[in-house]
C-alpha cells in the first residue's frame, strides 16, 4: 500500500525529517508517527496503561503462559 503525501507542507517536513534522520520519507513518516501514539498512549489513565500491558504479557505468553524460573519466583517472594 502506498502513502501519498498530497499536502506541501506535510511533504516538506517529512522531507526535513528524512534528512536528518538519514531515512527514507516512509521511515522519517512512521518513525513520528510511532513516537506521538508512544505520546499519546502514556496520556491514558494508569488502569488503561495496566490493561494494556498485561494483554500484552498475555499475548507474548501464548494460551498455556509460559515457564517460570526460579530466580522469578523466589524474586516475588522477595529473596535475592
Amino acid at each position: 500500500m502506498t502513502l501519498q503525501i498530497r499536502d506541501e507542507r506535510a511533504r516538506e517536513l517529512a522531507e526535513q525529517l528524512a534528512k536528518k534522520r538519514n531515512v527514507t520519507m516512509t521511515a522519517a513518516v512512521i518513525q513520528a508517527l510511532e513516537e506521538e501514539l508512544r505520546r499519546e498512549t502514556a496520556k491514558a489513565p494508569l488502569s488503561t496503561r495496566i490493561a494494556d500491558i498485561a494483554t500484552d504479557l498475555k499475548a507474548e505468553a501464548g494460551p498455556k503462559g509460559r515457564a517460570v524460573s526460579k530466580d522469578e519466583v523466589d524474586g516475588m517472594w522477595g529473596q535475592p
